[in-house]
């Protein structure tokens, strides 16, 4: 595909201010995309150098995720200074020039914001610990022990254990939903609130298109900071910790998803709505109630523009039954929702591996994505079908792994370095040892190699773009007439001008389909489109898109 017409079309598309609905974004975890400097961890200047890269693939934005100054003991999600660039990402001036050159491509740049918790090495946590009296003693969420000495309620925290971490100088315990060195701000201060609101103008004034907002649903904890009721174990959902992990034993009504995030959540979108074009991205960490969630942090025109929950980031496979179940459960709990869907990110592995796809499958399911309603992430190297990295434990990183190892190898299987081209050092990646080793079996995919090859998976995720952005309808259009019949799983999906069929055998066997009346066209043949017509037969992996004009 042609580099300039890709970067033209998105441009003209870009256009409208509401560009995020039905857009494609393109995830950036930038310490493994590209290294510039040969200490083998990716930075700014070497995203700068990728941009071209991105827009071929005809995305409408890019989310980088955390690149502010950190100590890095959650790799860039705990932030010490919310306002500057850590060293190893670059400087301000490399985050300006990365930010020009993708506009000038016709990319929009989305950050990712971490504002439920700092380091404890933040100033502001500093300050805050050093008295009960300092002008930031409120700044963060601090309670006395009971009268045993042990911790204010039962909380517990994603990595591990306690939620409470006690501090000698303020004999208080601490929140803390992450790690320790990660203390939760306490949101329930008008003062905290106003500082998150700067931090965001400050990006918004430069330039940025929009924020990924990290644990949007963990802002706000319950005042009385009461217990956590026991989840029963027929309910436990290791979507958003591994099966080992306690954190799955109790049902976190408390802890987080307060009704008072609602507020906060209308005056962040009160300020970005000051700027044209920008758009919020929230990520909803809740295995029980995520879609409810999505759809109160998304209704109307007054919150979120869009949020993703983690349906489709679990380990239960997109089997027909399963995608219409969450469907209806998003039109049951959130009609209004405009939910954005990922596959794959930086938090889980990736889903070729995951739920074990064949590359027809794998390019099944990029398509699938493509027709679905709602925004579409997608996570750098999924466009090469990337399986998930073995990463020996000698050379793990992730503290997440580490603490739970080896029921649960943590996430950085899925952070190895992008691989750009098969026969050089590191796959392209760096001159120097990068900071996670370069899979030998993701360098068999690098993008060298795929870019010669029409057929490879590549080419196919561009044309799948390519075809949503070509089709309205599939971008932005009503969805309607889900349906399940065996392995198949079909759809409609209309705007004024146009109605798409969509239907998707997600099984491993043949099976039959009808078609509806109409004056269908078959549209995607590029991608392995078969073309139908009355009762028709689609074989695993299949698939059936069929247009017709509304005129």
């Amino acid at each position: 595909m042609n580099v300039q017409n890709t970067v033209e079309l998105t441009k003209a598309t870009k256009a409208a201010a509401d560009w995020w609905r039905g857009g494609v974004i393109y995830q950036i975890y930038p310490r493994s995309f590209q290294d510039s400097n040969g200490d083998g961890i990716g930075d700014l200047k070497g995203i700068t150098q990728r941009l071209g890269y991105i827009a071929s693939l005809g995305v409408d934005a890019i989310w980088i995720s955390p690149f502010f100054k950190s100590p890095m003991k959650d790799f860039g999600y705990d932030v010490s200074d919310y306002c500057d660039v850590d060293p190893m990402f670059g400087t301000m001036e490399d985050f300006k020039a990365m930010l020009d050159q993708a506009h000038a491509l016709g990319l929009r740049v989305m950050i990712d914001l971490v504002l439920s918790h700092t380091s404890d090495q933040h100033p502001w946590f500093s300050e805050s610990r050093a008295s009960r009296e300092n002008a930031k003693s409120d700044w963060y969420v601090w309670s006395d022990a009971k009268p045993d000495g042990t911790p204010p309620n039962n909380w517990l925290s994603i990595f591990g254990g306690s939620a409470w971490q006690w501090d000698s100088r303020r004999q208080q315990y601490y929140l803390h939903n992450f790690l320790t060195s990660q203390p939760d701000l306490n949101f329930h201060c008008p003062d905290v609130q106003d500082a998150l609101l700067d931090v965001a103008r400050f990006w918004l004034d430069l330039g940025v298109d929009g924020f990924r907002l990290d644990t949007i649903n963990f802002y706000f904890h319950d005042k009385q900071l009461r217990d956590n009721p026991a989840l029963p174990l027929d309910q436990r959902n290791a979507s958003i910790a591994p099966q080992v992990n306690p954190y799955n034993h109790q049902d976190h009504l408390f802890s987080k998803s307060q009704p008072e995030n609602i507020a906060f959540l209308e005056r962040l979108r009160a300020l970005t709505d000051e700027y044209e074009g920008r758009a919020c991205l929230g990520e909803v960490g809740d295995a029980q109630r995520g879609l409810e969630i999505m759809g109160e942090y998304t209704t109307g025109d007054k919150r979120m523009h869009m949020c993703y929950a983690f349906e489709f980031l679990e380990k239960r496979a997109l089997t027909a039954s399963y995608t219409k179940h969450v469907f209806d459960q998003l039109e049951a709990k959130a009609g209004d929702a405009w939910p954005c869907w990922a596959f794959s990110n930086h938090d889980v592995p990736r889903h070729a591996s995951r739920w074990g796809l064949s590359d027809a499958a794998t390019r099944q399911h990029a398509v699938l994505m493509m027709c679905l309603r709602g925004s579409a992430c997608l996570y750098q190297g999924e466009e090469l079908g990337l399986p998930e990295a073995d990463v020996a434990y000698e050379d793990l990183q992730d503290p997440y792994g580490i603490e739970f190892w080896p029921e649960f190898k943590g996430r950085d299987g899925c952070r190895t370095p992008m691989v750009w081209a098969a026969q050089d050092e590191q796959s392209g990646f760096s001159t120097g040892r990068p900071w996670l080793p370069v899979s030998a079996a993701q360098s068999e995919r690098a993008v060298d190699r795929l870019e010669q090859d029409e057929a490879s998976m590549l080419h196919h995720y561009r044309r799948a773009i390519a075809l949503r952005r070509a089709h309205p309808a599939l971008m932005s259009g009503a969805q309607t007439d889900m349906a399940q019949s065996g392995p198949i799983l079909s759809f409609l999906r209309e705007d004024a001008a146009e109605q798409v069929f969509c239907a998707f055998n997600l099984g491993s066997e043949a099976a039959e389909i009808t078609i509806p009346d109409g004056n269908w066209q078959v549209i995607g043949e590029e991608l392995g489109s078969v073309d139908g017509a009355g009762k028709m037969t689609l074989g695993a992996a299949q698939f059936c898109l069929l247009a017709q004009d509304k005129g």
